[in-house]
């Protein structure tokens, strides 16, 4: 008899559709198709697991980015949009990744339309774009280990 007392299955991430999402009757027997008004809403614990953010992170983000705006059921709950998901990643690039102060990430989505700024780094600048990332990468870890020989010298 083999039998372990623990077993380790498989893991995968699903999110399941929020259940504030608008359902759409569809004609016949047709199944799993979408139509084009279709739109698919997420619950910010949805978002919140998605991103790896606390709720309150989200509810703080939308009162410092005027371009995050999830939209409000009746009973008050926030649902975000596709749209708005993906501007929640860019902020968090921003912000997380990238160095910015929050004005700083405000003032560059702005400046970049926000939605235009990945297809227009896709496009044209792919490689622009990653060196500038290196860059600001590499920069940010030199102020960090600097940071860190300064506490070291302060010991002293």
């Amino acid at each position: 008899m083999n039998t372990t007392l623990y077993s380790n299955w498989p893991q995968t991430a699903t999110i399941a559709a929020s259940p504030y999402r608008r359902e759409f009757e569809m004609p016949g027997n047709v199944t799993a198709t979408k139509t084009a008004t279709e739109e698919r809403l997420y619950a910010i614990g949805d978002v919140s697991r998605l991103a790896d953010l606390k709720p309150f992170v989200l509810r703080y983000w939308e009162t410092e980015f005027p371009m995050l705006e999830p939209i409000k059921s009746e009973g008050g709950r926030r649902l975000y949009r596709q749209e708005d998901v993906d501007m929640v990643f860019r902020i968090k690039r921003l912000l997380y990744d990238e160095g910015f102060t929050i004005a700083g990430a405000r003032r560059h989505l702005r400046a970049k339309g926000g939605a235009e700024e990945t297809a227009h780094r896709s496009t044209n600048n792919a490689a622009d774009g990653a060196a500038q990332l290196l860059s600001r990468k590499m920069l940010l870890d030199l102020r960090d280990a600097l940071r860190a020989f300064l506490t070291l010298l302060e010991r002293r």
